[in-house]
């Protein structure tokens, strides 16, 4: 039977004191205390209960002079309902060791301490006054408090410390000087159910390298901020290293970890990270914010999955630093900044989530972060919805951007890559002003009170694939220098021109259909220029092409049809315009030498549609006509191949091509016999100095393959690395394959090959492109011919540096640096053109200066004979300008004297 004991303070009970009573005590005694106070400090060494006989609150033991109220080392034991009041700096309970369980009980003066290995039960208690910490848990401890007050506190309502893990269910703090819990050390704590609110300090500080759990947890009603993460919390569970301590749980909780809380009415920030900290936010709520929502500084690391965050006057996510952010689902909505915000360089990463209804930008990316948006949505702000600035990257794919008061998505000096993104209803739809190269694929832009896509002075951005509808001004406006790229892409029902180019601008427009437009369907203004290729302009309310004074574009293969007016140029205007088409116009005024294409192929329908004979518009007749339009004859081989010839020098170079004709020929020949064919490799690689004629004879290379029926059309698309290989990663593929479709039936050239494999670099983006490359010359063997050129080494390391090149380039053509004679021959050549003679002594004069002249790195091949001829026009200015009366003898021959001096060196 257990034995029981009684406590009186008048001496109406076995024991006056309770320390007389726990003295004579054994285990397992119950020892009842009447009411009263009691003036003592009580040690409970044995596994006892002490109560308060007639209910909870009836008995007060105020610490004595030495030591605590209470102090607990027993292995077991309860205390029931007794208030507990410490004195000076001394805490009300310490517990030391050992399992009690302290319940219904009332503390208050220093608060309650629990260290070294104790794993008591705190239970239906109230901690309150308790001077700088209501409840210190410190050690190795692990203690359980439940359905427990901590209130009115000077400094900190809970520390946890050192190496505790104590486990809080249903704890409220409210009232606190200082934060209402505070985590350090190597703490561990599991938080359940909790409430903290009204503190002076954060409500939550987590530093060190402690790692807590808060589950549906309340915090907020204060000044202060909610929570903060700093130092090394939870920097053992990081999100990119499983084997440092515990991987992260498949739902994406790490570090430290908030799951289901709700944070509300902060002063300040409602999630703060910084340091070198890791945590993760799950399912919860953040509203009501007077301050920045969530907040990542320093290297920290967050993940937010599923959580919401409203109703805040500063930002809803702001991220600097160093930090890595990572937000999978939620919604950033109602904020009184920006609705995300990044700086320094800071990454940050939102799949499948929200950001709506902010004051300022949707989402801004500032210095050089980076920021990435995937399956996600911006949507309603008076500024813009996406913003890339400084050095910053947005990376955007399958993002809707809506109801924006100024861009859907802008870049003022930062990066763009956008795949399949969606923006509607802005006032422009993608403003983009920078001297990187961003790229917009497959998207769209519609219902915009401006311009659909503004590309400002001297940038240079790549439009794949990309509609743009239903805009109040321009579909899309080229600035001054811009050297944008457009290929297949569609611009319709516009309020203003489709497509406007302003001076000394030059894009690329390829493949693009512009339709139903209020004013021209292409506008290039004075002193522009641009190469407009395949393109089909319709239903215009001006003239469908407007060509300014001084501008000098290239219009290749368009088509222009149902609409008023063709064309319109202005005084001076300079239009270079081949194989046009022009279908049920009302006023033509296209130039006949224009005019000789076929009908476009629909928008998506792939490569050109190849007519009878190989070539797009090619006929079986020589000349041929249909409505509004005059189809020029096919170019024959023999009129190629006596250009070729033609060539000064070169001979290896037109013996190997006149064999490979000859081959050609024998394949086609053999085919149509229904015989198999013999090996033909078409792609070339040609090797050579610089000025050698590697250019113009790739160029002639293509027009014989089309003369022969192998190749579409026959066009040259130069290019180089900048043309091929992106800034960063995911940015080389899609430059690569643009590049490579615009050569769809006839020739890439690709100058300087070896530049894409930098030697010692590898790393490169080259590799990439070279890899994309060698699929696309797979999947489209029989549409395009690729011929690589440079210097003769380097051509054979970059041929070895991928086997599927080496596959593919099995022929090289040697371009031989030409003799003084034939460099003479270029100079007559030049002279001729411009109408310029050349006496005996002058040729003569002209054999011995190329005999003399350095020929090293600078020596120029064909370029430097074209040189020599500008220096001897500007000479011979000089020298007749200085005359009375020139004859017109003078005025055409070239003297020896002319030449400039040879540099000796």
């Amino acid at each position: 039977m257990t034995a029981g004991l009684r406590v009186a303070p008048r001496g109406w009970g076995t024991y006056k004191t309770i320390v007389a009573a726990v003295r004579e005590a054994p285990d397992g005694a119950v020892i009842s205390v009447q009411p009263g106070t009691y003036t003592e400090s009580v040690v409970l060494d044995r596994d006892i209960t002490l109560a308060a006989e007639k209910g909870r609150g009836t008995v007060k033991i105020v610490a004595g002079a030495h030591g605590p109220a209470l102090t607990v080392q027993s292995p077991g034991g309860r205390v029931q309902g007794l208030v507990l009041e410490g004195r000076d700096k001394e805490p009300a309970v310490l517990v030391t060791a050992g399992a009690v369980e302290i319940s219904g009980c009332e503390i208050t003066g220093a608060g309650a301490r629990v260290t070294g290995t104790a794993t008591p039960v705190l239970r239906d208690c109230e901690l309150h006054h308790t001077g700088d910490i209501g409840l210190y848990l410190a050690g190795d401890s692990r203690a359980v408090v439940e359905n427990t007050g901590i209130s009115d506190v000077d400094a900190v309502g809970i520390l946890v410390d050192h190496g505790a893990a104590p486990t809080l269910t249903r704890v409220s703090v409210t009232r606190t000087g200082g934060h209402g819990i505070r985590i350090t050390g190597s703490a561990r704590a599991a938080l359940e159910l909790c409430a903290v609110t009204h503190t002076g300090a954060a409500a939550v500080a987590v530093d060190d390298s402690a790692r807590p759990v808060l589950r549906t947890c309340r915090i907020g009603d204060s000044e202060a901020g909610g929570i903060v993460i700093t130092g090394d919390a939870g920097a053992d569970t990081a999100p990119d290293d499983d084997t440092a301590g515990e991987a992260p749980s498949a739902d994406g909780e790490f570090g430290v970890a908030l799951r289901g809380c709700e944070i509300a009415r902060t002063g300040r920030d409602a999630v703060h990270v910084t340091g070198r900290a890791v945590a993760s936010l799950i399912d919860c709520r953040i509203s009501d914010i007077r301050a920045a929502g969530v907040v990542a500084t320093g290297a920290g690391r967050l993940r937010l999955h599923d959580t919401t965050t409203t109703d805040t006057t500063g930002s809803g996510l702001a991220a600097g630093g160093e930090a890595q952010v990572e937000v999978r689902g939620g919604a950033f909505t109602r904020s009184g900044a920006n609705g995300v915000y990044a700086s320094d360089t800071a990454h940050l990463t939102l799949t499948d989530c929200a950001v709506t209804v902010s004051a300022y930008t949707g989402v801004h990316a500032g210095d050089g972060s980076r920021v990435t948006l995937h399956d996600s949505r911006v949507q309603g702000t008076p500024e813009h919805g996406l913003r890339s600035v400084d050095q910053a990257l947005l990376t955007l794919t399958d993002t809707k951007i809506d109801d924006t008061g100024l861009c859907g998505i802008e870049v003022d000096g930062g990066d763009l890559s956008a795949r399949g993104c969606r923006i509607t209803k802005a006032a422009t739809g993608i403003g983009l002003r920078t001297e990187r190269r961003p790229l917009i694929d497959d998207c769209s832009v519609s219902s915009c009170s401006g311009v659909g896509i503004d590309i400002g002075a001297g940038t240079a951005a790549l439009v794949v694939d990309t509609r743009v509808t239903g805009t109040g001004a321009a579909g899309v406006f080229v600035r001054e220098r811009s050297g944008a790229w457009l290929t297949d892409c569609s611009i319709t029902d516009t309020k203003g021109t489709g497509l406007v180019v302003q001076a000394k601008a030059t894009p690329r427009v390829r493949g693009t259909t512009v339709t139903g437009t209020a004013k021209n369907g292409l506008y290039i203004a004075d002193n522009a220029a641009g190469r407009f290729e395949d393109c089909d302009i319709s239903a215009t309310g001006f003239p469908a092409v407007y060509v300014g004074s001084a501008a000098t574009p290239l219009l290749r293969g368009c088509r222009i049809h149902d609409t008023d007016e063709d064309l319109k140029l202005a005084d001076g205007a300079e239009p270079v315009m081949e194989r046009c088409r022009v279908d049920d116009v009302k006023i033509s005024t296209m130039p006949e030498e224009a005019l000789g294409g076929e009908p476009l192929p629909a928008p998506g329908a792939g490569a050109l549609a190849v007519a009878p004979g190989g070539r797009p518009g090619g006929s079986s007749t020589p000349e041929s006509k249909s409505t509004g339009t005059r189809q020029t004859r096919a170019e024959s081989l023999s009129e190629v191949l006596a250009e070729l010839d033609d060539l000064i020098g070169l001979e290896s170079v037109k013996q190997d091509v006149s064999t490979m004709v000859k081959v050609m020929q024998l394949v086609r020949q053999r085919t149509e016999a229904g015989l198999a064919a013999p090996p033909l490799s078409r792609h070339l690689v040609f090797a050579g100095n610089p000025g050698t004629g590697k250019t113009t004879v790739a160029r002639l290379y293509g027009r014989i393959l089309a003369a022969l029926g192998l190749l579409s059309r026959g066009h040259l698309v130069e290019a180089d690395r900048g043309s091929l290989v992106g800034e960063y990663v995911g940015h080389t593929a899609p430059k690569t394959t643009a590049v490579f479709k615009r050569a769809l039936g006839g020739v890439l050239f690709i100058d300087e090959a070896y530049a894409l494999t930098p030697a010692g670099q590898g790393n490169d983006y080259g590799r990439e492109a070279i890899a994309t490359l060698v699929k696309l010359m797979e999947d489209h063997r029989d549409d395009v011919v690729v011929i690589v050129a440079g210097y003769p080494e380097e051509m054979e390391r970059f041929v070895d540096i991928n086997p599927g090149l080496a596959s593919r380039f099995t022929r090289t053509l040697m371009f031989d640096d030409y003799g003084s004679e034939e460099l003479g021959r270029i100079v007559e050549f030049h002279a001729a053109k411009h109408e310029y003679e050349l006496p005996d002594d002058t040729r003569e004069a002209l054999l011995g200066y190329f005999a003399a002249l350095v020929r090293d790195d600078r020596f120029g091949n064909g370029r430097t004979a074209r040189q020599i001829f500008q220096r001897m026009t500007e000479r011979h200015a000089q020298r007749v300008v200085e005359l009375v009366e020139p004859t017109t003898d003078d005025l055409v021959t070239l003297l020896p004297d002319d030449l400039p001096a040879v540099v000796v060196e």
